[in-house]
């Protein structure tokens, strides 16, 4: 054999037997072997393999954390409290955690490594999370960048309080190797457990509006994860200033309809906020006018930011803020104290905010959806 040939091959053997010595030892270190996880003080108890992030451990035995991330530590939304010692919180979780929920041993699921026997506390709500096979019966456009979604579930229906969301599940597609999963509120009203509506707008570079957008077709098979989250009415007598903008429509048609239908806290009144930068980017104006008209306690406010003079806008112009803080002050009646609701932009929401507690509202009485 020719002496050139000699050393790469021996480096080559080398290499080979070292890759079989780390596997051999992977396999070794990294067998935890079936351990038990106990849930809410043993309410609960399953039996696991071990090696795996317990975020998926927990899914791949029917019980869904939310994560908008699909796992990577991205989103800080897969929070549980663990109650045994698996070590010190991670630079990947401090990000997302406040001093309060690290001294109370809240972590993120997806970096928890199950290694252990595991005592956990989860959310009692997320025992009823489930995934749905579902199919896409219609997309519609309602704007130029966003679409509605409506999926039939297949077997099934879903029980969920208006305000709620759910997760979409991205297969791969491009250059997107693996599965997502994104988080979307329901636009759709409970007393439709076999559908689920989504209003989805289109994020420039973002993986699962890119799909929704390009490639999900009518008759599509889809994957859906939920409900989650707690954005919901509170029973309080107190007066609703609600606001959104774009795709944060979502989770106001969802309670809207959902009280009109039901007659839901009848003592509320309720003012719906909804702001645009011009009429390209309004959408469901006449069905909400319709609602307002049949519908006494219900008043819808429009407003856009930019009106072109072409468009020939009636309705209230400039931000948002400043329409609502307008008629906190000059058009609605103070007297049964107010509660915010907004879904949108973090820049949305804590403009809103501000304008609310300039206007006494305390920030105990203000719920959000802010979007990532």
């Amino acid at each position: 054999m020719s002496a050139i040939l000699v050393g790469p091959l021996a480096v080559a053997g080398i290499a080979a037997a070292l890759a079989l010595v780390i596997a051999g030892l992977d396999r070794v270190l990294n067998n935890y072997g079936v351990l038990t996880i106990r849930i809410n003080g043993g309410k609960m108890e399953l039996s696991v393999k071990g090696g795996s992030p317990l975020l998926s451990t927990l899914a791949a035995e029917g019980i869904f954390v939310p994560s908008a991330c699909g796992g990577r530590g991205s989103c800080g939304a897969c929070k549980c409290k663990v109650l045994s010692d698996v070590g010190p919180h991670l630079p990947t979780e401090t990000p997302y955690l406040s001093p309060e929920e690290m001294a109370r041993n809240v972590r993120l699921a997806c970096q928890v490594k199950v290694k252990k026997n595991l005592d956990i506390e989860l959310p009692e709500e997320l025992f009823r999370v489930r995934k749905f096979a579902a199919r896409v019966e219609r997309i519609r456009d309602l704007t130029y960048d966003i679409k509605e979604v409506l999926f039939a579930l297949e077997g099934q229906g879903i029980e969920f309080d208006p305000g709620q969301y759910i997760q979409l599940v991205v297969p791969p597609y491009d250059k997107v190797p693996e599965s997502v999963q994104r988080a979307y509120s329901m636009s759709s009203r409970p007393s439709d457990p076999h559908h689920v509506e989504l209003l989805i707008r289109l994020v420039p570079g973002g993986i699962a509006t890119t799909y929704v957008h390009k490639h999900l077709k009518e008759g599509d098979s889809a994957e859906l994860v939920g409900p989650f989250g707690d954005f919901g009415v509170r029973d309080t007598p107190a007066t609703m200033l609600c606001v959104a903008g774009g795709s944060g429509m979502a989770p106001f048609k969802s309670i809207l309809y959902h009280m009109q239908e039901t007659g839901a806290y009848p003592e509320k009144e309720i003012w719906y906020f909804f702001g645009a930068r011009t009429t390209k980017d309004m959408f469901y104006l006449e069905e909400l006018r319709e609602l307002s008209a049949s519908w006494p306690r219900f008043h819808f406010v429009p407003a856009l930011s930019e009106p072109r003079p072409d468009e020939g806008w009636q309705g209230e112009t400039g931000l948002i803020t400043d329409v609502l803080d307008r008629y906190i002050r000059e058009r609605i009646d103070p007297h049964r104290g107010f509660e915010g609701y907004l879904c949108g932009s973090p820049g949305m929401i804590n403009a809103c905010v501000a304008v609310m507690q300039k206007n006494g509202i305390g920030e105990d009485n203000i719920y959000y959806d802010k979007f990532a």
